[in-house]
């Protein structure tokens, strides 16, 4: 990693949200590979990330390199055992993002039927969130964390996309605080009220920042869901600018960073 990641903060005070505090860390876009973001570099942001003391752990994706960097990727199984060291008390849990599908090789020879990350998260302490939903205890009181596969997954093979909100919010209560875990910041668009607060990734925070303007940001929305903390229609989204590169390894004024989310009771 050619650089130490930097600690982003991002608190949050909502009037929907009646439990006591809670931190959420986020490690986005990993994208594991040699030399960029080795296995060494990973175990390093791992325990920098226990270090920080966070209720809750969310991987939103991207945890394998991108098959176009200039580098060498690790196996999944090897970045999910390093991974597997986080501890929070609420847990770690994960979503898929589009180059944990477009860069494994088991779901390019499997025709997409079976993926390298799947298999090695299903038997780990991680919660792969996959269209699915968990209720998780805080505090005297509970609230739910849904999670959404890759929106991008498997366009290039001209399907519409991976992710199924409505699979995902299934089981909550109408009404309950819900946190949805989505790899593309860009289903933030939709409005869907069933969230109040969105966890992304995938966009690098554009990985170049001349100025605030992130021209390389892969988003339907230009820079709108770039990076940071975003307020729409009364739900808040964060997007993390995370840790690996895509495309190049190269980050211009936009370091890797872990994100660290403090959510408060609100007026």
């Amino acid at each position: 990693m050619r650089s130490k990641p930097r600690l982003v903060r991002h608190r949050i005070a909502d009037a929907r949200w009646t439990l006591p505090d809670l931190t959420i860390a986020v490690l986005a876009d990993l994208h594991v590979c040699r030399p960029w973001t080795p296995l060494p570099a990973l175990r390093h942001i791992v325990a920098i990330t226990n270090a920080l003391g966070a209720d809750l752990i969310l991987l939103p994706g991207d945890l394998i390199a991108d098959a176009k960097l200039p580098g060498r990727g690790e196996p999944a199984d090897a970045v999910v055992a390093e991974l597997s060291r986080l501890s929070a008390p609420l847990g770690v849990a994960a979503v898929l993002g589009n180059h944990d599908w477009w860069d494994c090789r088991l779901a390019q020879s499997s025709g997409f039927a079976r993926n390298s990350v799947v298999e090695a998260l299903e038997p780990s302490p991680i919660a792969l969130l996959g269209n699915r939903a968990i209720c998780l205890e805080h505090g005297g009181g509970r609230f739910w964390l849904a999670g959404i596969d890759s929106q991008h997954a498997l366009r290039r093979h001209g399907h519409p996309g991976l992710h199924d909100p409505d699979a995902a919010f299934s089981e909550v209560p109408a009404g309950a605080p819900a946190i949805l875990m989505a790899h593309e910041p860009d289903y933030f668009a939709q409005g869907d009220e069933r969230a109040f607060l969105q966890i992304s990734g995938h966009t690098h925070g554009g990985q170049a920042n001349l100025l605030g303007w992130r021209p390389m940001t892969p988003s339907a929305h230009g820079g709108r869901y770039a990076w940071g903390h975003v307020r729409e229609g009364g739900r808040h989204l964060i997007v993390s600018g995370g840790i690996g590169y895509s495309g190049l390894p190269l980050r211009i004024l936009q370091p890797p960073e872990i994100t660290l989310v403090m959510l408060q009771r609100g007026a």
